[in-house]
């Protein structure tokens, strides 16, 4: 695989609901960044599992994934705690998660022409998809923090939930991501650890402006 030279790669890692992608968003907006979230990757293999039962096979997938206009990873139906669920359990299968990672290291290492270079978040990113990136955060919060973030997030959608039913779902996603056998979400040593627990949005930004900033200009 061919790689861009001179680009400035950024890879984020975290649980789910920890406001990574929010601050993804954000740093690829600012640093003119190309921004993926890797993880909508699998909720969308996960909503076609669901919508395509009898065709979810290898070959329908491996077109699935070469074809995929990145504008569908923004269907609001990929956030549902049903589809959350299932991508953390298809995550877990090899041949897939093969599939996803070639797709997530080539946009890494290749974004568009017009960004300056790539920001990737999700579980794996920064010592399997982009294991030399320029800088490395791992975004994380307590777990009733994210739960409900992610219980207004679904609410906002007019999602028919309790928060009690989202910690659950938290908590076993969690399990799922930390312990599974291919590719488990750890922090690796070299990554920045950010707590948002306690920060607003804009002050989380700020932290890794700040952090950015001096790296980059050093």
């Amino acid at each position: 695989m061919k790689k861009r030279k001179n680009i400035l790669k950024i890879a984020i890692d975290s649980p789910a609901a920890a406001g990574a992608g929010t601050l993804a968003k954000t740093i690829s907006t600012h640093y003119n960044l190309f921004y993926l979230d890797t993880g909508k990757i699998y909720r969308y293999i996960a909503y076609l599992k669901f919508k395509y039962p009898k065709k979810f096979k290898k070959k329908f997938l491996e077109f699935k994934i070469r074809t995929l206009n990145l504008k569908k990873l923004s269907n609001n139906k990929l956030l549902s705690d049903e589809i959350g669920t299932e991508a953390s359990i298809i995550s877990k299968i090899k041949a897939i998660r093969k599939l996803v990672c070639a797709m997530q290291t080539n946009l890494a290492y290749n974004p568009p022409n017009k960004y300056r270079g790539s920001c990737l978040d999700g579980r794996d990113i920064t010592y399997k998809i982009v294991p030399d990136a320029d800088i490395k955060f791992y975004i994380t919060a307590n777990v009733k923090t994210r739960a409900l973030r992610r219980f207004k997030e679904l609410k906002n959608l007019k999602k028919n939930i309790s928060f009690k039913e989202v910690l659950k779902s938290i908590k076993k996603r969690d399990k799922s991501d930390l312990s599974r056998k291919y590719s488990p979400l750890i922090k690796t040593k070299d990554s920045i650890l950010i707590n948002t627990t306690n920060l607003t949005k804009r002050s989380c930004f700020l932290k890794i402006k700040k952090i950015m900033d001096k790296k980059i200009i050093a």
